[in-house]
């Protein structure tokens, strides 16, 4: 039996984040899919503030919120450190993962925005990419880690692959590498990294999935 085990959602961008850093860090683990429409007994049990995942089961003991775990995976297991050593470096690096952390709902308010609703998603968007463009990223040369991917760039994941499935069911360019050329070259240096890759949520099933998902909760709003 599995020391390690994550409880997921193969849609959750949170639940990506623990499980590259899973991979990074070469940790093998047992993966449970929950269906969260008929959250498991188990799951309710280990995260009964939230009853969300990621939960992250180690010799028995669960923890729960993706920063959370990435934090305690990074304690646990410090080969291929995520967090810079330097007290600095580390504490601007917690700014930031706590800085896309406040950011993430921005996901779910555009996919279900609609009308001026979604003007204003995206405005709100540009917003956070200019951050990123002109704060973030300055001084940057491949990744927030330098060379290495480190916790920063896991956390602002949701940027460099679900904001693609998002712009691409709505129909909409909100980075546009003109506008964001940091951020744009960021998003292609972290697609490919081999563990980022070669553990990719299916952006096609995304996109079918989340389409279909989006016409009921519209249809369901105009009735």
């Amino acid at each position: 039996m599995a020391v390690v085990k994550l409880f997921g959602a193969w849609l959750s961008p949170y639940v990506f984040r623990v499980i590259w850093a899973l991979k990074l860090k070469g940790i093998p683990y047992e993966y449970i899919e929950e269906d969260l429409s008929n959250k498991s007994p188990l799951l309710l049990q280990y995260n009964p503030i939230h009853k969300k995942v990621p939960v992250l089961v180690h010799d028995g003991k669960p923890i729960c919120e993706s920063t959370v775990i990435l934090r305690y995976i990074d304690e646990i297991w410090p080969q291929n450190p995520l967090l810079p050593a330097d007290p600095y470096d580390r504490a601007v690096a917690l700014f930031w993962i706590k800085f896309a952390d406040d950011k993430g709902y921005l996901m779910l308010k555009l996919y279900r925005a609609n009308g001026e609703e979604q003007q204003a998603a995206v405005k709100e968007w540009l917003e956070m990419l200019e951050v990123m463009e002109e704060h973030a990223l300055i001084g940057v040369k491949k990744l927030f880690g330098g060379d290495e991917i480190n916790m920063v760039d896991i956390a602002f994941s949701f940027v460099a692959i679900w904001l693609g499935v998002l712009e691409d069911i709505l129909g909409l360019e909100i980075c546009e590498p003109h506008k964001f050329p940091r951020v744009s070259s960021w998003i292609q240096n972290f697609k490919s990294i081999p563990v980022i890759k070669d553990n990719f949520p299916d952006t096609d099933k995304m996109s079918t999935f989340l389409k279909h998902g989006r016409e009921m909760m519209l249809t369901s709003k105009s009735n």
